[in-house]
């Protein structure tokens, strides 16, 4: 891939935050992701890639843009493959909550997981407990290893999860050995990336949540050097047959890094839509909107935070071409 590509892929997740940011707090989840989208869909078409959408909206009879295999880009440069969530955390941005993201995720062709729209079992951590972490084990024996690789107690870790009645038990045994939790509404992609930043507090992302997002957070810890550890969770046969196609037989194997993003490159940018701990949200003023953006690339592991100022008037469509 080609280096320019990361700021062409912030100036698509910008559009997509300022978009949907005009929708927070107003209860209306829908039209903010369907703004995201069509501003996504619009500034793509600029980028000089030829991508494919591998995890995007839903398949292309569920949604008009952004579907999987729907091809984005001037249609030259670089072959990718596109992972998109054009609003990640539609019902934060409703109700005018924390950590809503604008995100893309992209990788050479071939390269990116098409994990399909189901559950998916997962565990994240920063580069400090890299190889120290194992879906399988026990909660206790995971929060000890955290503990130990970065050189803290039980009681000091802080664990994300989603807020969710099929995590009562794991967030009762959390509690047991004596860590800390945060439990969040939605938004685990910006909790996996919280793993890899010190000032963002915490330490360690568990629990189930969507199989798309999974491959996002794999992306962007690729290019931090982190980890994340993931089971596809197939409810129906339907989505069990969905893990045949891609190549899953068995459906109990556990889904490492080189599992969900393949080779030494891959790129990730997201935009805040609203603050959070890492990054702060869209502000408006008059004619003008801000944005507070990251993008980073694994092949040189830089990292990027990119402060945007944006004339609304000269770009009313959010795209000059």
């Amino acid at each position: 891939m080609e280096r320019s590509l990361s700021m062409e892929l912030v100036r698509v997740t910008e559009a997509a935050a300022l978009a949907s940011a005009r929708w927070m707090g107003r209860g209306k989840k829908n039209e903010a992701d369907d703004a995201a989208t069509t501003a996504m869909r619009t500034v793509f078409d600029t980028v000089p890639m030829r991508g494919t959408v591998v995890i995007g909206e839903g398949e292309m009879d569920e949604a008009p843009m952004l579907y999987i295999g729907e091809k984005l880009g001037t249609g030259y440069g670089p072959r990718v493959d596109v992972a998109v969530d054009p609003l990640e955390g539609t019902n934060i941005v409703a109700n005018g909550t924390w950590n809503a993201l604008s995100v893309i995720a992209v990788a050479d062709a071939g390269n990116l997981l098409h994990a399909p729209d189901m559950y998916m079992q997962k565990i994240a951590v920063g580069p400090e407990a890299v190889g120290q972490i194992d879906i399988d084990a026990p909660v206790i024996d995971n929060l000890k290893a955290v503990a130990r690789a970065k050189n803290k107690d039980i009681e000091d870790l802080v664990v994300v999860i989603l807020d969710r009645k099929r995590h009562e038990k794991m967030i009762h045994d959390i509690r047991e050995a004596g860590a800390r939790i945060k439990l969040i509404p939605d938004g685990d992609v910006a909790a996996a990336i919280h793993t890899a930043f010190d000032n963002t507090g915490v330490d360690i992302l568990l629990g189930i949540g969507g199989a798309p997002e999974g491959v996002i957070s794999a992306v962007a810890l690729k290019c931090l050097g982190g980890e994340i550890q993931g089971r596809l969770l197939p409810q129906n046969q339907a989505e069990k047959e969905r893990c045949e196609k891609m190549g899953i037989h068995d459906i109990n194997q556990v889904l490492r890094m080189d599992d969900l993003v393949k080779g030494d490159d891959a790129i990730f940018a997201a935009t805040g839509v609203t603050d959070g701990e890492l990054l702060q949200g869209v502000r408006f003023d008059g004619a003008t909107g801000t944005t507070h953006s990251v993008v980073m690339r694994a092949k040189s592991g830089t990292v990027r935070f990119i402060q945007g100022r944006h004339s609304l008037k000269k770009k009313p469509n959010l795209v000059i071409k």
